[in-house]
């Protein structure tokens, strides 16, 4: 009787904080729908040719579960609670999706690059190796290749991106942070509200 009653108050719990997040959503979104220029504000990017707006390109065809060119309720909310709760195995294989731009399931040279390029350049270049000594984009990738690409095949697996990703240096390179701004983190305290996530109802492949 107790372990029901406790069940049905996270339920009510869960769904009040449901509703709180899709008042703002539409608030924001009449539409219902999300587009990259209003997801690149909630990061406080400019929709430019700037390295930090082609770098939310990438995550925003991460999070567009259904290949649409837009975010909705679902998707919105599978975006907020992976960048603001999301465990770190959990950005990792988000991590993997980003770089994966042809989605074949594995990271050839380019993909790997063309992300890490963006990253460098966002972070001005400053990339080192764990004596501190500062590292070019090319280093950088070979680096991870040899690490990671145990069976040589010149392809990165999910399953070797993540054991990869266990090296603490390694990790840093291919985890994706974003820093949300104040608009994303106002909902931290909604996003804490409820127990289940909302990736159960539609399991994004991160």
């Amino acid at each position: 009787m107790g372990q029901s009653g406790s069940q049905e108050e996270d339920d009510e719990v869960d769904v009040g904080a449901i509703q709180t997040l899709y008042k703002s959503f539409i608030m924001e979104c009449p539409s219902g729908c999300l587009y990259l220029h209003e997801f690149k504000k909630i990061f406080g990017i400019k929709n430019d040719d700037g390295p930090e707006s082609l770098y939310m390109d990438n995550l925003f065809r991460s999070f567009d579960m259904n290949g649409d060119d837009t975010l909705d309720f679902i998707e919105y909310v599978a975006a907020l609670h992976l960048v603001l709760r999301g465990k770190l195995e959990d950005k990792l294989r988000w991590s993997f999706k980003v770089f994966d731009d042809d989605e074949n399931g594995r990271l050839d040279r380019d993909e790997l690059k063309k992300i890490i390029k963006l990253i460098y350049k966002m972070k001005q270049g400053k990339m080192t190796d764990e004596a501190g000594n500062l590292l070019t984009v090319d280093e950088i990738c070979e680096r991870l290749f040899d690490t990671i690409d145990k069976n040589g095949d010149g392809h990165i697996s999910l399953e070797e991106f993540l054991e990869g990703a266990q090296e603490p240096w390694v990790r840093n390179c291919l985890k994706l942070d974003v820093n949300p701004c104040a608009w994303v983190n106002k909902h931290q305290d909604q996003i804490n509200g409820y127990k289940k996530p909302l990736t159960s109802q539609r399991n994004p492949r991160l």
